[in-house]
């Protein structure tokens, strides 16, 4: 388990790689993540501007309760909202990116092959084929993540485990579903489905967890995301294309 996590956490690293040393991968991998960014940045300013309203609607319940009372319970719904969301905007900026951005990744992740030694009768997935794969696979995998976000938001109360295990588990789930994504395109090249996907990663989690938890986590940074994104999917190509291959090693 933990030779597969420091295999993935060198995979993400190698996927940095293969992106930097060619300045036309890095120009092609940036723009669609600039263009979501500005989206994304848009967003946030309207809910910081709106979350004093957003958590007095969400504490309805508090009305009758004192000033003092009904002011904490506010403060702790915007703190527990601005958090939910920002987990749950990480992969929103992933699969937006990778929808806007479908014919450029896949040009990445060809040439990452190619240089793997390439992938005999690969299809060509296209940006309109690759938007609409993007958009089921993010429907249910930010379906996904609200489910486990909702027992994980009521846990966050609990003293001590809401402030520790809490945030690892969030960290963890949001990692994962995040290393869902990036290897979207590789298996759909392959005429692969979402459910074969989801499967072939399970056999190894550790691996996929080293990779993408460290992507996640730096996609936390602001505006890293738009450096971050491209590396990250050059990094679930070499994933996905030693899985798909039957590759065993944790080299």
């Amino acid at each position: 388990m933990i030779k597969d996590f420091g295999a993935g956490v060198g995979l993400l690293l190698r996927g940095f790689r293969l992106v930097f040393s060619s300045p036309k991968r890095v120009l092609v991998g940036a723009l669609p993540a600039v263009i979501t960014a500005a989206l994304m940045i848009t967003g946030w300013v309207l809910l910081f501007l709106h979350i004093g309203s957003i958590a007095g609607w969400l504490t309805g319940f508090a009305d009758s309760w004192s000033e003092t009372w009904r002011n904490v319970a506010e403060v702790a719904v915007g703190i527990s909202v601005v958090a939910g969301l920002l987990g749950l905007s990480v992969l929103l900026f992933t699969a937006i990116t990778i929808m806007i951005g479908g014919p450029f990744y896949e040009y990445i992740a060809e040439e990452v092959e190619d240089e793997l030694g390439g992938v005999p009768g690969t299809e060509q997935v296209g940006w309109w084929r690759g938007f609409l794969v993007g958009l089921r696979s993010t429907i249910l995998l930010v379906g996904t993540s609200i489910l486990f976000a909702i027992p994980l938001f009521f846990c966050g109360f609990i003293p001590v485990v809401g402030q520790t295990v809490v945030p690892v588990l969030a960290v963890c789930i949001n990692g994962y579903l995040l290393g869902i994504e990036l290897t979207g395109i590789p298996f759909t090249r392959r005429g692969r489905t979402f459910k074969q996907r989801r499967q072939i990663l399970a056999t190894r989690r550790s691996l996929v967890l080293g990779f993408a938890v460290p992507a996640y986590l730096l996609c936390l940074i602001p505006l890293a995301a738009m450096i971050v994104i491209p590396a990250a999917m050059a990094g679930g190509t070499v994933l996905s294309h030693r899985l798909l291959n039957g590759d065993r090693s944790v080299a």
